[in-house]
């Protein structure tokens, strides 16, 4: 990963005056590198590893947004590993560490809203292999969480047969409109309003859901599977008679292998979206990769 140039990161963030869509343009992310011009910058020894670590935390030299709150998460030294092969303690970890870092940045002056968030692949824009993921720190709380928590979100409560997992108080299943043909949930079943009011005992057994949730994602179309992961979790501020619902949600644009869906013209002018994968045959695939 080249170093960046000694100009300041600018920052000039937009609204539309019609739909109030907000637009980051961040110019100087459009010099930063597709892939790294040598080695990989987070294998022990790298740029950004230079040490021995399990997982580790550190600010994004390219960041999103200023003040230094956006960082990246390092899920393991190894290079070739996915959340599923670290296996349950190596999730736990990971987890260990989203939840340090959500309590450090929102104690940060300013900052409302953590999202923690993985691209996997390149066919959802991922640069570097090397397992991570990112965390941003919002002054705000965006506009798609924020519809989220005030339309009151919970998980669902009859998935019926799009449910996928249910074990020690966690489920996970397909969602009932999804956008993708793979949009998945995971969620406690009992309410917890962020990363850092999960108990250890609750830690362990997310740990257990989420390597058995991604060994299962790929295996779905016997190969790895490109997605997208986030965490919607608790602002600083309440914004509405409900309360928050830690939930974390999985995405992927394949519809079947090495087959992506994309969004086209009339989806995008709409807002109204035509899904060729029914959740429920999905959900059934992935019950009978356990």
């Amino acid at each position: 990963m080249a170093e960046p140039s000694g100009d300041l990161p600018t920052f000039d963030t937009r609204v539309d005056p019609y739909l109030g869509t907000t637009v980051h343009v961040v110019k100087s992310r459009q010099s930063r590198p597709n892939l790294p011009s040598r080695g990989c910058p987070f294998c022990v020894g790298g740029l950004e590893a230079p040490e021995p670590y399990e997982v580790k935390a550190f600010p994004n030299r390219w960041p999103a947004l200023g003040e230094g709150r956006c960082e990246v998460v390092l899920y393991t030294p190894d290079h070739d590993a996915t959340l599923a092969s670290i296996g349950v303690a190596g999730a736990r970890r990971v987890i260990d560490l989203w939840a340090e870092r959500t309590k450090q940045l929102l104690a940060l002056p300013g900052v409302e809203f953590v999202l923690v968030f993985e691209n996997r692949g390149p066919e959802v824009g991922a640069t570097i292999a090397h397992p991570h993921g990112q965390i941003y720190a919002f002054d705000h709380v965006p506009n798609r969480p924020l519809r989220r928590l005030e339309a009151g979100w919970r998980p669902d409560p009859a998935p019926g047969d799009r449910l996928v997992i249910a074990r020690r108080g966690w489920r996970v299943w397909m969602q009932e409109a999804p956008v993708y043909p793979i949009a998945l949930s995971i969620a406690p079943d009992t309410e917890i309003g962020d990363l850092p009011g999960v108990s250890d005992a609750q830690r362990d057994a997310l740990a257990d859901v989420i390597v058995d949730l991604f060994a299962r994602l790929d295996r779905l179309y016997g190969q790895p599977l490109p997605y997208m992961m986030w965490i919607y979790q608790a602002p600083r501020s309440s914004t509405g008679e409900v309360s928050p619902w830690l939930n974390i949600e999985i995405v992927s644009p394949w519809r079947s292998a090495g087959v992506q869906r994309f969004v086209a013209a009339a989806e995008l002018a709409t807002e109204e979206y035509f899904n060729p994968v029914d959740p429920s045959d999905v959900a059934t695939r992935l019950r009978e990769l356990a």
